[in-house]
């Protein structure tokens, strides 16, 4: 590791019905084309469930329950180091249609189409573990 600071990152992993939430980092971002849960840094004194929970509404207008930690990776990209940590969340409250209500560019997708979409290298392990874990075999 060298001398920059390290990230502390809070995700949301958010599950319905064997969907997830996932949206695609803008252009002039790190990362920028690559597909994404919401999350983002931790304040100071956050913890980094309270951080997923945040970000996510933050993003998504979506509020959410943090269910528990999925993963941690640590990862060193060109731009960053980044310690990663991947909550599983499911909807607080559910609307009428999940499918149809404004999430700010965020979309469902099945678990099946998760490893078809392009998502940063540090979130390899992440796919594998929700597709074995939320596929229907």
């Amino acid at each position: 590791m060298n001398s920059r600071k390290t990230n502390r990152i809070g995700i949301a992993v958010v599950e319905h019905q064997r969907q997830f939430l996932i949206g695609v980092r803008p252009a002039g971002v790190a990362l920028a084309g690559f597909h994404e849960f919401p999350g983002g840094k931790c304040q100071p004194e956050e913890s980094t469930e309270a951080c997923a929970v945040r970000e996510c509404k933050e993003e998504t207008g979506l509020e959410v329950i943090a269910i528990n930690e999925l993963l941690y990776e640590e990862h060193s990209y060109d731009h960053a180091d980044v310690k990663l940590h991947f909550w599983l969340c499911r909807p607080a409250q559910l609307p009428s249609d999940l499918t149809t209500c404004n999430l700010q560019g965020f979309h469902w997708f099945p678990v099946e189409s998760l490893p078809e979409l392009q998502f940063p290298e540090a979130n390899a392990r992440l796919i594998d573990l929700l597709v074995s874990a939320f596929s229907v075999s």
